[in-house]
């Protein structure tokens, strides 16, 4: 028996640690654009039933309850929370948000397709709308040179004042990227996200249409991560790692005070 508490209190330990990981996350990226926060699902591991519940406990009566002894928990799985975050104006042309759901599509440097809510774009030396590191945004489109007064409106058309046109000049349409489940999509560092099985296959469509967000120019998108409330999960962690830690030490006296007394 004591044996067993130590295993189950050492899986509460490695639990806890894994959520107190997952909130480290959070808090880092307090301010990354488009950031969703992540929260730690727990599960329970295998019950050894040392008797089960109708068990004959004489020959004319059965038992009511059964005796099961829980061998621990683990960290399930990791739940991405994609409730927006607050839309902060910054004046700039190519920053875009998108008010609603759906994510922007980028082509990765492996010629896979990647998906973000971060909207900081800038201009590559040929005049393409790219990202930070330099990617290409899906559908490519090309700014000319010396085009001014860039504008995409809420639908994602991207229009400029181009040299020898009175008006302006439209280049091109963003389209928006959906899932049927979201929350399934692979994370991958640079603040993007790839489809996989469980996220369902791309949806492209229009913004503002079918469920999909508006585009906003001049705008970011910031992190949904509330402070807090990683506070109060931080706490309860290290109260919980606190609680698992002690039950070890006090299991450990537990065995002392028998190999003493034996």
């Amino acid at each position: 028996m004591p044996s067993s508490a130590l295993h189950v209190a050492r899986t509460g330990l490695e639990a806890q640690d894994a959520r107190m990981r997952v909130t480290a996350n959070n808090l880092a990226n307090i301010g990354t654009t488009g950031f969703k926060k992540d929260r730690a699902n727990f599960a329970t591991l295998a019950y050894q039933a040392a008797r089960v519940a109708g068990q004959q406990s004489s020959v004319n009566t059965q038992y009511a309850e059964g005796l099961n002894l829980g061998t621990g928990v683990q960290v399930q799985s990791t739940s991405r929370i994609v409730t927006q975050g607050t839309l902060n104006s910054t004046d700039n042309a190519l920053d875009l948000a998108l008010d609603g759901d759906g994510y922007f599509q980028v082509e990765m440097p492996d010629g896979q397709m990647g998906y973000t809510r971060a909207g900081n774009f800038t201009r590559s030396a040929e005049g393409m709308i790219v990202t930070s590191q330099g990617y290409p945004v899906q559908p490519q489109i090309n700014i000319p040179e010396g085009a001014t007064s860039i504008t995409i409106s809420t639908d994602g058309t991207v229009s400029a004042m181009v040299d020898g046109d009175a008006a302006p000049v439209e280049l091109g349409q963003l389209t928006i990227a959906s899932f049927a489940n979201a929350g399934g999509l692979q994370p991958l560092s640079g603040n993007f996200l790839q489809e996989t099985a469980g996220s369902g296959p791309v949806i492209l469509g229009i913004a503002g249409e079918e469920g999909r967000g508006n585009v906003q120019q001049g705008m970011l998108e910031g992190s949904n991560v509330n402070v807090v409330q990683e506070l109060v999960d931080m706490i309860e962690t290290q109260r919980a790692y606190e609680i698992n830690s002690k039950m070890i030490s006090s299991v450990d006296e537990m065995l002392r005070n028998a190999n003493q007394t034996l």
